[in-house]
């Protein structure tokens, strides 16, 4: 199984962005748009585990104390710089509520053996990506002309707001792997209180 710890959105939220989207697409056709269903708010990514494996991953998850999180969407841009752009992305603001729920999941997942985070949180929501999709940069990174046209469209128009949400619950996810790109399938659910 392949799991990952993360907020699902309010179908406002969702349905605002997959507007958005769509007024968007057809000035990048070649890159890889994400599906408006399977947009999320990733916490931890934890990978590859056996099945058996969930139940202890719910129990840990259980430990976590957080209270609900309230997330204001807006603005976009791309990862890791506009001139090399491999994703596109709407930012997201939280405050320190957000940073801090993904640390005690992250931690909680550290006392099962999962890996730390290496790098600092940085929450937003992937659109779509190009070529490998990594949000970092790589040695040998150079123009990316995937998104030159949609780049030039989004900077003549206004910063975009898609509203603001409160997070009540996190989620355990499995991706599932397919034909078309993965799918999610939320496995456990984690109330914030």
């Amino acid at each position: 199984m392949r799991l990952f710890v993360a907020l699902d959105l309010d179908d406002t939220i969702r349905e605002r962005i997959a507007r958005f989207m769509d007024g968007i697409r057809n000035f990048a056709p070649e890159v890889r748009w994400v599906r408006p269903e399977s947009l999320h708010v990733t916490l931890k990514f934890i990978g590859e585990k056996p099945p058996a494996y969930a139940e202890q991953i719910g129990s840990a998850l259980r430990t976590v104390q957080a209270a609900p999180v309230t997330i204001r969407f807006e603005g976009y841009g791309f990862f890791p710089t506009p001139r090399s752009a491999r994703v596109l992305w709407i930012g997201m603001q939280a405050g320190a509520a957000l940073a801090s729920l993904a640390a005690s999941v992250d931690e909680a997942m550290h006392s099962l053996g999962v890996s730390k985070e290496e790098h600092p949180f940085t929450p937003h929501l992937t659109l779509a990506r190009s070529g490998s999709g990594a949000p970092r940069r790589q040695k040998g990174d150079g123009p990316n002309r995937n998104f030159q046209r949609l780049q030039d469209k989004l900077a003549a128009l206004p910063t975009s707001e898609f509203g603001t949400m409160t997070a009540q619950e996190f989620f355990l996810f499995e991706s599932e792997l397919g034909r078309g790109g993965a799918r999610y399938k939320k496995i456990a659910r984690f109330a914030l209180a």
